[in-house]
């Protein structure tokens, strides 16, 4: 009779093995060449990553640079419309301090919808309307 406490040289370790599946050498050496290049793909593409946002960062000065750009028109819009309305109506100094006011707040909401933090209401793929804002 077989010893069964370890496994023989067909690599069973006794009479609970017979219903399994053998796993030979050679199927398991494919089997870690497959993960080494799994790995090894995954890792090249997390250094990629990791290059392409080293070298992006000058992407962030763009994105920068349009925001302020967008929030310093709405303010400069805002305070030549109010400077004119002053010159024409005479009602200085209060058309300047309103209309700068209300280029303020579209500089902001300039801002806001080119980073994306807010959408517009209007826009008919997302399928929100009005109604929903006021809920």
């Amino acid at each position: 009779m077989a010893n069964n406490s370890g496994p023989d040289e067909t690599g069973r370790t006794g009479p609970g093995d017979e219903g399994k599946p053998q796993i030979r050498d050679d199927d398991l050496e494919r089997r870690r060449r497959q993960l080494a290049e799994t790995l090894a793909a995954r890792r090249k593409g997390e250094s990629e990553r990791e290059q392409a946002a080293k070298s992006g960062g000058n992407a962030g000065y763009g994105e920068a640079l349009k925001l302020s750009s967008e929030f310093v028109a709405g303010v400069a819009v805002g305070a030549i419309i109010g400077w004119l309305v002053d010159r024409l109506a005479g009602v200085s100094p209060w058309g300047l301090i309103v209309f700068l006011l209300l280029g303020f707040g579209a500089g902001v909401l300039n801002v806001l919808r080119s980073s994306g933090v807010i959408a517009e209401a209007g826009l008919k793929g997302s399928g929100k309307g009005t109604k929903d804002l006021e809920d």
